[in-house]
């Protein structure tokens, strides 16, 4: 099924918006996308119609708890799992520090050692090394090619062992764009060790069909703001594993079963009702026909397919600008459509700014990704400018990109 771009735009309000009569272009999205209208109008109707907290005898609280209800079960349904496996929270960030607290109880006064990666966000690195600390865990590190953006998967079977506990890698890079071949590194880490597996998915949920079953791990965490929602997280976790994890949480609070139990304090009912908008977008994308599910699936092969000739028009658009250096995959294969750049002559922050006069959004900086841009040598020089396409992104904005890069 082809997506409809003109369809799609006319679902973002944020779309309309010009400054002095210039559109805006985003392409900003792996820093966040802007909100459809299925998630504004969701989180509106659930505001107006009476909210309140979960476990009441009265008509919001039941009507907040059947919300809910539906909200971890839309989760499930985009990430392919259970609903009892979802957990909400404040960000991705928070969820993967109160899930590395609870492991850490399991392999205190034990010993042993975790890997982490040199390419992932530091949501996925700080939280394993501060507990590494605590515990007195030994910390391996996974490199990658600073030609290819890829990593060095032949390295991993060397770092794992009987006392490897946990393995944190990335769905795909937020700085390169670089999509890893998740089920061939879980498979390595079964092959040679039985370390749990930690995804960060936060930047390829909103461009490629995730299966949790099909990838092999055992959590993984995604952030509904980055496609197309509010600002939350989400952590699935195996429900066999979320079952055994004692949550940090207030004493009076009931013992919820499985991932619900990280759910500390009152959620963002809000953010809950919102992020069921969001996925249900996805999911008008796949037609009609089928399960929620499949919809899902069918949605998400329009966007892959989209967002791979907006790639190939941007890279065949700046093969011939002689001042630009393209970090990461060299073609869209391997890759989501997050690309970064430098400029020669000028850095990513002032290119940034000059794109920014001509009302494209792009970041520029580290993106907190900071063993990728050290890996890199970037760092002294203020790291990449960063440009992302998504499903909303139209060819006439790529084009329009690729004229204010090569007036830079």
């Amino acid at each position: 099924m082809a997506l409809d771009v003109e369809a799609v735009r006319a679902e973002f309000p944020a779309l309309l918006i010009t400054d002095g009569g210039r559109p805006r272009i985003y392409f900003d999205a792996p820093g966040g996308t802007q909100a459809c209208r299925r998630a504004i109008d969701a989180m509106r109707h659930h505001l107006e119609t009476g909210t309140a907290n979960s476990g009441g005898a009265f008509a919001t609280a039941v009507a907040t708890d059947a919300m809910s209800e539906a909200a971890h079960q839309a989760m499930a349904d985009l990430l392919g799992g259970d609903r009892s496996e979802i957990a909400f929270g404040q960000n991705m960030t928070s969820l993967t520090f109160a899930l590395s607290r609870s492991l850490g109880r399991r392999w205190a006064d034990k010993g042993g050692e975790i890997v982490v990666t040199r390419l992932d966000h530091d949501a996925n690195v700080a939280p394993w090394l501060l507990l590494a600390r605590d515990i007195g865990l030994e910390v391996k590190w996974l490199d990658f090619d600073p030609e290819t953006g890829a990593l060095r998967l032949d390295e991993l079977p060397g770092l794992l062992g009987p006392n490897t506990r946990l393995v944190a890698v990335g769905g795909a890079s937020n700085a390169l764009g670089t999509l890893n071949p998740l089920e061939e590194i879980v498979r390595i880490v079964r092959a040679n060790s039985d370390a749990l597996v930690f995804v960060d998915a936060v930047q390829s949920v909103p461009h490629v069909l995730t299966d949790v079953r099909a990838s092999g791990c055992d959590f993984l965490a995604c952030s509904p703001y980055k496609f197309f929602g509010p600002h939350q997280g989400v952590l699935w976790g195996r429900e066999a594993l979320m079952e055994e994890l004692e949550a940090y949480k207030v004493r009076p609070a009931d013992s919820h079963p499985a991932a619900i139990r990280f759910e500390t304090g009152t959620p963002s009912y809000e953010g809950q009702a919102a992020t069921i908008g969001a996925v249900e977008h996805i999911a008008s994308l796949g037609g009609e026909a089928g399960s929620r599910r499949d919809r899902i699936r069918a949605g998400m092969a329009a966007i892959q397919e989209h967002e791979r000739a907006l790639g190939e028009r941007f890279l065949g658009g700046i093969a011939g600008l002689q001042r630009l250096r393209l970090y990461g995959p060299p073609t869209t294969q391997g890759r989501v459509p997050t690309f970064s750049v430098t400029v020669d002559g000028m850095t990513a922050r002032e290119a940034a700014e000059l794109l920014a006069e001509r009302g494209i959004f792009a970041w520029s900086g580290n993106f907190y990704a900071k063993e990728a841009i050290d890996r890199l040598g970037l760092a002294a020089s203020g790291g990449l400018l960063r440009i992302g396409f998504c499903h909303y992104s139209s060819e006439a904005e790529v084009d329009t990109l690729i004229e204010a890069l090569a007036e830079l």
